[in-house]
């Protein structure tokens, strides 16, 4: 009888691990139910097939249901898949008999809360979307969620929090926050929030003059996240707090931070490796579920990925990548089984999805409450402290192209903590901007035209953006990386590894600010020996931020009011006697009047064009200068005033091939494979970019093989030198402080390309159009010409023919 109970529990503590818990049911300490929307389609049965898939692999405590909407009764007659996951069907809300349209999850939660008895046996319900891939059971408790508490991943850019929409959405100034993807909430929270999220949802919806990207950051303009703003709206009208985390989720195509190690993956983005790329898009109307023995593309297999890349944390990222569409391919294979397919040929494919390679990538991993603290963006931990990045912009595609490129790097990177663009705007502006939705972005009125001075210097956005950002927001963190939009992140900048400490910021040295040796620092500071050369990058305590940040920009304006030194190059060092430096010396001149003590590191950030040091990985490049390779070059004041990021499949003219570089020098390879680097870099944020603007299906063209070629004018800067002189010698001196908005005159005189390449196959099919009009016109007159005289010539014959009979 003992052996019996004994099997019996273990039975049991399978059937509970493997997802039979919705049989046995969870009573101690907590209760969870893992719930995902799905509709009748097979787009969403082969994202249901992965999903459930990896839920039994990780071991996801409690059960999972899908919450299936079908539109009509036709659809749902014809549908194949209600074996695939544990269901409840809910009415569709895709079409509302009240609106015309609608939104069908937060519907679809209040269904489950009224009709399942699950919801009545149940303390924590957690929420996800059905396009992600579960690594680790999920245990809101252990993640820091708590009752009035839940646990979101952050998702920064819903501008909704920004601007007039929540106005129009709550009475009073509730809090705002921004997340979605992941929740992890109490039950009672959920029934308190559920018929609010649903209100809002439709009030929203019904709004169409608010769809638009200035509003909701909605680019495709359709309304299509209304649901995660009604949500929002919601939470801040019952008064939910969220523990907003944005490392749970890797998304595909990013680099994770080193020791990360992601609860979720959300291959919402293409993923890629070398070569093979997979994108969910392209298997909207894939019957993959119900074709026998059929799979996804496969990706490389391990081996590869260590010759491809020797990167540690690019590596994983790679690795990470093929984990999702393995883990899609291993469902979609165990599917096929369960539904009789023939036992499929042997392949190498199928062989090494159970190899021990496989399983070192995929095997589930449970992790501690600790381990999840520190590696889950370091919540409620003291072994690091938390970080926050921030850069300053414009309203303007200059600035735009630029921020694509920084923020697309930045997760790349797999920096740790959030990224806020400070987005500097004159009203008039801030009207006509359209690209809210490029970055997580805090907004601030511009002064690159002083209010009281009038002086036109648009550097000084950057000192007052600061200091309206650390006086404007609630900032949760301890350390603040203050960066220029015009770099490239290669890795994670942290304070802990360059040992920053309150009053001791982290800089990277900036020789050419020569004003420290000279009349100009025993004008502007008290302590004019502590004045150190640095710039670029910064690492400052939040507590020192307060502090330096109004000083800072009270010594910008000093120096930028002090004419006699600052414009000259004795007494600035600045090459353009414009006095474009007087931020800069704003920025040490604090400094040094507070006495702070940088540490100062050649190893954060190199200057394109300039040698790099032997063995150093740098983590930041900036590309404030031209800089060649051979023939070819590249100049960002080249690009001001063309609208890039706009564009649809533009990018910059392709850098050369690192095959045909000099590989017998090391000094000028490194240097040059750097600002390949750069480059591409862009180019592929800018690719990523359209991607999600829908470029492909709001042109229904395919992507064009983008070139930089005489007949695509929008994808080369026009054909100007640089008229940045070079006759002052100590090149690595001057060079690296170009980094101002408007280098010379001549980019100011820079405008777009009066014909693209859109417009200019317009105009060739309409001219095409109108020859093959006109001949086929002229042939038709020149018919009825010979048919006229040949009728003639028929008449006269006739006519001649009875004028002789009747002779």
């Amino acid at each position: 009888m003992k052996k019996i109970l004994v099997l019996m529990a273990a039975m049991a503590a399978l059937l509970v691990g493997r997802g039979g818990a919705q049989k046995l049911g969870l009573t101690a300490p907590f209760r969870i139910h893992t719930l995902f929307t799905a509709e009748c389609g097979y787009y969403f049965d082969w994202q249901t097939v992965g999903l459930m898939h990896s839920y039994r692999n990780a071991r996801q405590r409690g059960p999972m249901t899908r919450l299936l909407s079908c539109t009509d009764e036709e659809e749902k007659k014809s549908y194949r898949g209600m074996d695939l996951a544990p269901t409840l069907e809910v009415s569709s809300m895709t079409i509302d008999s009240k609106n015309g349209d609608g939104s069908y999850k937060p519907a679809a939660i209040i269904h489950w809360l009224k009709h399942s008895k699950d919801a009545d046996n149940v303390d924590w319900v957690v929420i996800l979307d059905p396009d992600m891939i579960i690594r680790a059971p999920i245990i809101p408790w252990e993640l820091g969620a708590e009752k009035g508490r839940p646990l979101v991943a952050y998702h920064g850019y819903l501008i909704e929090c920004n601007n007039v929409l929540p106005k129009l959405n709550m009475k009073h100034s509730e809090p705002c926050d921004k997340f979605g993807g992941l929740l992890a909430i109490h039950i009672d929270d959920l029934r308190a929030l559920a018929p609010i999220w649903l209100s809002k949802t439709e009030e929203i919806w019904q709004n169409r003059s608010r769809w638009g990207t200035n509003y909701t950051n909605d680019i495709y303009q359709t309304r299509w996240i209304s649901e995660v703003y009604g949500y929002s709206f919601a939470a801040a009208k019952v008064g939910l707090r969220h523990k907003i985390n944005d490392n749970v989720v890797f998304h595909s195509g990013y680099i994770p931070q080193e020791g990360f190690e992601p609860i979720l993956m959300h291959y919402g983005l293409p993923l890629s490796v070398g070569n093979w790329s997979f994108s969910k898009l392209e298997h909207k109307e894939d019957d993959v579920v119900y074709d026998c023995h059929r799979l996804f593309p496969q990706p490389p297999y391990p081996g590869e990925v260590k010759e491809m890349e020797a990167e540690p944390n690019k590596g994983r990222a790679l690795l990470l990548n093929m984990e999702c569409v393995n883990t899609l391919n291993e469902g979609l294979s165990l599917q096929h089984a369960a539904y009789g397919c023939p036992k499929p040929k042997w392949s190498e494919y199928l062989s090494i999805l159970r190899s021990k390679a496989i399983e070192e990538i995929t095997q589930p991993r449970t992790l501690s409450r600790r381990t999840m603290e520190v590696n889950v963006q370091n919540q409620d931990t003291n072994s690091y402290p938390k970080i926050h990045t921030i850069f300053s912009a414009e309203c303007s595609p200059y600035f735009d192209w630029q921020t694509v490129g920084l923020v697309h790097s930045f997760y790349k990177s797999g920096q740790p903590g959030s990224i806020t663009r400070l987005l500097s705007c004159t009203e008039e502006d801030l009207k006509r901007y359209n690209g809210h939705d490029l970055a997580p972005t805090h907004y601030v009125p511009s002064m690159s035209r002083h209010p009281i001075t009038g002086d036109w210097y648009p550097e000084i956005n950057k000192p007052a953006a600061v200091v309206h950002w650390i006086n404007h927001v609630k900032i949760d963190a301890e350390y603040v990386i203050i960066l220029d939009a015009d770099m490239i992140m290669k890795g994670p900048i942290t304070p802990w590894e360059f040992n920053a400490a309150p009053r001791r910021p982290v800089s990277t040295p900036y020789d050419f600010l020569i004003g420290c040796d000279n009349e100009l620092v025993k004008i502007h500071t008290r302590n004019p020996d502590a004045c150190e050369k640095v710039g670029g990058v910064i690492i400052m305590h939040i507590r020192d931020v307060k502090r330096f940040a109004l000083l800072w920009l009270h010594k910008t304006e000093q120096v930028r009011a002090d004419m006699a030194l600052r414009t000259t190059r004795n007494g600035a060092g600045d090459i353009y006697e414009a006095g474009r430096l007087s931020e800069m010396y704003g920025y040490v001149f604090a400094a040094a009047e507070l006495n702070f003590k940088h540490v100062t590191s050649k190893d954060i950030l190199i200057h394109l064009g300039h040698v790099p040091a032997p063995d150093v990985k740098y983590r930041v490049l900036h590309y404030a200068l031209q800089f060649r390779v051979g023939n070819w070059s590249f100049d960002k004041a080249k690009w001001t005033h063309l609208d890039v990021v706009k564009s649809c499949w533009a990018k910059f003219p392709d850098p050369p091939d690192p095959s045909t570089l000099d590989w017998s020098k090391q000094d000028s390879l490194q240097r040059d494979l750097l600002s390949l680097e750069c480059v591409n870099s862009l180019n592929e944020a800018l690719h990523i970019h359209y991607e999600r603007k829908k470029c492909l299906e709001a042109n229904s063209l395919s992507p064009p093989v983008v070139e930089a070629t005489p007949d695509r004018p929008f994808l080369t800067p026009p054909n100007r030198e640089t008229t940045t002189s070079r006759k002052f010698g100590k090149l690595d001196e001057v060079d690296a402080f170009r980094d101002d908005l408007e280098v010379n005159n001549e980019s100011q005189e820079l405008s777009p390309p009066e014909v693209t390449t859109q417009r200019f196959s317009s105009m060739r099919v309409w001219m095409i159009s109108l020859w093959a009009f006109s001949i086929f016109v002229f042939v038709i007159a020149m018919s009825m010409i010979i048919n006229s005289q040949r009728r003639q010539k028929k008449r006269s014959k006739s006519l001649k023919n009875k004028s002789r009979t009747s002779n």
